[in-house]
């Protein structure tokens, strides 16, 4: 698979493929025209009580994948559509979160290595 991680503030490259937006919200101060999405994907960002008791707190982040995990598994049809997307080219997911470490996008794209890379 072919999966990419990226802040909504950098800018868009050619090379970024298919660029999907994986936060509930939109990225604050970004215009749609600006940030070139291609999909967004808001269904399989965490939930609001998981986002807010996270708050990207380093010490929280195991807790924070078993959680957020558990509520990926219920999402099976988007992941699996997204890892198809990414087995055919090129996709970056695109988040607006500061801490480049600790992010759903990056616990989105290890759900996947993990659970449909073989699929």
């Amino acid at each position: 698979m072919s999966i990419h991680l990226k802040r909504a503030y950098e800018k868009p490259a050619a090379n970024d493929g298919q660029r999907i937006l994986v936060d509930r919200l939109w990225p604050r101060g970004v215009t749609k025209d600006e940030a070139k999405i291609d999909l967004w994907l808001k269904e399989i960002a965490p939930g609001s009580a998981l986002r807010k008791w996270f708050n990207h707190e380093p010490e929280k982040w195991p807790e924070f994948k078993t959680r957020y995990f558990r509520e990926l598994a219920t999402h099976v049809d988007d992941l699996e559509m997204l890892a198809t997307k990414a087995k055919r080219s090129r996709v970056t997911l695109v988040f607006a979160a500061k801490n480049e470490e600790f992010n759903n996008a990056v616990a989105i794209k290890e759900y996947l290595d993990k659970h449909l890379k073989h699929k």
